[in-house]
């Protein structure tokens, strides 16, 4: 039986759970077919458009029961959509009609890119590439135009939407354990956390990230940081922060935890018990000062640790204190780097060799123990990785961070920088035992699980933005979001799982499913996404749903069920096909009675039973016993053949009235086979007319100069992806710095106009140290402009030699 709940708000300024609108007045629709879609003009406007050119955009939340919510770029407003998963049929996606139009109570000035809502389906965050808004969907005070008025804030308003920032939002994602609490990742290498019940202008905690020491940088791809993504519920994981950078590179900030946040019991016990145990009575002295750390810190941030006793009960979650070290910041862990193999190189490199272009996407994915690291390139290939060890915390003692403190002296705000610490010694053999590097302050190395090729258009290739998504219902599944559609990859191994099985396979690679393609034709470009989703129910079933550019929504049911399980074929013992027949073939007769009745043995009796006359004692003994004889052997045998022919009559009519149904059905099927038969030439005849035209315009293209030439390299293509993060990466960074430096500029000129003018007046021989500061951002300007314009030029010479030498 299944059971759906849906309560409707009322419109007035209370919190009354019933609804406005009668329930005779409401209608139950398919999602595909809900008004809020099926009502749009065909197109996105120009401002929508011109935004997706910067980023794959989700303009679709579910608040994971019963309400999803989206977001109409072009009326302004956002629609809450009460839905029913699996009625009237269990895979069927249902929705109400009319929906609810909620709308801000200020202005937005910017485009939003992306939708998210928290845990408890009370806030809702509206992101943009320059700005960031929060809607808060209950406690509205009025109505209008038959719109809910939700209240909204600007976060971050002194950093993000100034005029006079040129800082660009990458990321922002709500944090797992806490309702209020915000993380963003800026263009400038800065992650901060804002507590959205405390404080929406200052961030509770910032984190100035540095990959690398100051000068020592070999191109801009590797400060230059694309996504972040929060840790699972897993040790102390569900502590870090893992970030990307464009070089692929992949850092991790550990322990980041908001004040406030709630956390189960047990998993706070058993980190506290795990740096009992494998630290403090490690034989290393720098694993014993690390675990010291770690459980001074976890003491301070969960005071309920100290305080325990065997008598009294033991919590069920626990809240994080505001805690920070006060001579010690974090530590920026990475690059992480891959387990090396035999022979392999101990200078191996972070990125794979097979991916292309440039980083663009980061997914952080827990299926049972095992921490999966998806990385996304530009050139349309998934990196899978395995984090081969444990995390562990990480504090550079020297760098004391800044603090915020209130009037009892909590710390209520923090502010450090984060520096890359020594990984020369962080290489791992794969037979050099892991417990080796416990609690030693060494990231934990990856093992890469596969490179997987999403195969997109040829128009999307080295310029592909991909958003990926884990499903809730089975995690070994990730959605990719892509320009040409959604594929669907599952992962077949893991190495937890392989150890748990005790068996020694080898690495099964993911099956790639296309679930949705937006490409029309090979001469059309594709369209971008505008929403995605993936729903699921308590039951077992999946729900897939996609918002295209043009406003339409597509609904798709997934398969779940034995999906993992491989199918399993003997091939060393085939099946005969007579075996097979005799294992369908029902006992119905026992094998004695169609062996037949026993052979007849003659009685011993005189040699020539001629000369026995019928009427003598002989003659008649000897037919008593040929009678007596053949009762035992015919008479019995036929009684036995009737009576088991009379047992087993209905069950032959059975069984004889099941033949004739499956006859039925399979003339049924060979009728609808005659049936298709004509359309199934047509197909056949295209399908060949199909591969001609292939195979001619496959003797053109040999015939072109160009067919013939040499592969590159593995020396060209590593220069050629090189290039490739150069013209990508690094001009963006130089003119992100030229954008900076000019709004920094701007500000000075602004600010300090009228006071230059008066200390002028007062003191006309001196020089002003303002006009000094001016005329050095103006050098700075100047020569980062001439840097940008050899920067391209080298850029064209290099395009042009590489030209010249393909074309040799």
């Amino acid at each position: 039986m299944r059971f759906n709940f849906d309560v409707a708000e009322s419109a007035d300024g209370g919190d009354s759970r019933r609804s406005s609108t009668p329930k005779e007045e409401l209608q139950w629709v398919p999602l595909q077919n809900h008004p809020v879609f099926t009502s749009a003009d065909g197109g996105a406007t120009d401002a929508a458009a011109s935004a997706s050119s910067r980023g794959v955009k989700n303009l679709l939340a579910w608040d994971g029961a019963s309400r999803l919510y989206y977001w109409d770029s072009d009326k302004q407003c956002l629609h809450r959509i009460s839905i029913r998963l699996g009625e009237p049929v269990p895979t069927s996606v249902v929705a109400a009609t009319p929906s609810k139009v909620l709308r801000a109570d200020k202005e937005l000035n910017f485009v939003v890119n992306k939708i998210s809502i928290n845990r408890n389906g009370s806030a809702l965050l509206l992101a943009g590439s320059d700005d960031l808004c929060v809607m808060y969907l209950y406690g509205r005070s009025s109505t209008k135009d038959n719109a809910i008025i939700c209240r909204t804030v600007s976060i971050g308003s002194q950093v993000y939407s100034s005029e006079s920032s040129a800082i660009r939002i990458l990321q922002v994602s709500w944090h797992p354990y806490s309702d209020t609490h915000v993380g963003i990742l800026s263009s400038n290498s800065v992650f901060r956390i804002f507590d959205l019940s405390s404080d929406v202008v200052q961030p509770e905690q910032e984190y100035y990230l540095q990959p690398v020491e100051p000068g020592r940088s070999r191109n801009a791809a590797s400060i230059c940081p694309v996504d972040f993504s929060f840790g699972g519920d897993h040790l102390w994981d569900r502590f870090s922060v893992f970030v990307l950078f464009s070089d692929g590179s992949v850092y991790i900030v550990c322990p980041v935890v908001p004040f406030g946040s709630v956390y189960k019991w047990e998993s706070i016990l058993e980190i506290y018990s795990d740096a009992h145990t494998f630290g403090l009575n490690s034989a290393n002295s720098a694993a014993v000062c690390n675990s010291n750390v770690a459980i001074s810190w976890l003491e301070a941030t969960f005071p309920e640790l100290t305080q325990q006793t065997t008598d009294a009960e033991n919590p069920s979650i626990i809240k994080a204190h505001s805690h920070a070290l006060f001579d010690a910041s974090l530590a920026l862990q990475g690059p992480l780097r891959k387990v090396c193999r035999a022979g392999e190189d101990e200078t191996v490199a972070v990125r794979g060799a097979e991916c292309e272009g440039r980083a663009v996407s980061f997914l952080y994915n827990l299926v049972s123990k095992d921490s999966i690291l998806v990385t996304a390139w530009s050139g349309g290939q998934l990196q899978v990785d395995a984090l081969a060890d444990e995390i562990q915390p990480v504090w550079i003692t020297g760098s004391a961070p800044r603090l915020r403190v209130d009037s009892r002296d909590h710390v209520c705000g923090i502010a450090m920088i984060c520096e890359s610490n020594d990984t020369e010694h962080s290489i791992v053999k794969l037979d050099q035992p892991l417990d080796n590097t416990v609690w030693l302050g060494h990231p934990p190395p990856l093992l890469r699980l596969a490179i997987v090729d999403l195969a997109l258009p040829r128009k999307t290739e080295g310029n592909s933005l991909i958003t990926m998504f884990a499903d809730p219902l089975m995690p070994e599944r990730i959605y990719s979001l892509h320009e040409g559609g959604v594929d669907s990859i599952v992962l077949h191994f893991l190495p937890f799982t392989s150890q748990i099985n005790g068996k020694d396979e080898n690495i099964k690679i993911p099956s790639v499913h296309p679930v949705l393609s937006t490409c029309q034709g090979e001469t059309s470009s594709p369209s971008p996404l505008f929403g995605f989703a993936s729903l699921s129910d308590s039951f077992g079933y999946s729900w897939v749903v996609v918002v295209t550019s043009t406003e339409e929504c597509v609904v798709l049911e997934m398969k779940t069920w034995n999906l993992l399980l491989p199918i399993q074929i003997d091939q060393e013992k085939p099946v005969r096909l007579e075996e097979q027949k005799e294992k369908d073939t029902p006992d119905i007769i026992s094998k004695e009675l169609l062996s037949g009745p026993k052979s007849v043995l003659a009685p011993q009796a005189t040699p020539n039973l001629r000369s026995i006359s019928a009427d003598s004692i002989e003659g008649r003994s000897a037919i008593h016993q040929y009678f007596k004889l053949f009762h035992e052997n015919y008479v019995e045998y036929a009684h036995k053949v009737y009576f088991e022919l009379k047992h087993h009559g209905p069950q032959l009519k059975r069984i004889i009235d099941d033949q004739h149904a499956r006859l039925n059905e399979a003339q049924e099927k060979m009728l609808r086979v005659e049936a298709k038969q004509s359309m199934l030439d047509e197909r056949i005849a295209r399908a060949v007319q199909r591969h001609s035209s292939l195979e001619q315009r496959l003797q053109h293209l040999r015939r072109l100069p160009g067919a013939h030439k040499k592969p590159l390299s593995r020396a060209e293509r590593e220069f050629k992806s090189e290039l490739d993060q150069f013209t990508g990466v690094e001009l963006d960074a130089l003119k992100s710095s030229i954008d900076i430096l000019r709004a920094r500029l701007r500000r000075y000129t602004q600010s300090s106009k009228g006071s230059v003018t008066n200390q002028r007046r007062k003191m006309p021989g001196r020089n002003n140290v303002q006009d000094t500061q001016i005329a050095q951002l103006k050098s700075s300007l100047e020569k980062l402009s001439l840097l940008n314009s050899e920067s391209t030029k080298k850029v064209e010479l290099v395009e042009s030699a590489l030209k010249t030498k393909d074309s040799s």
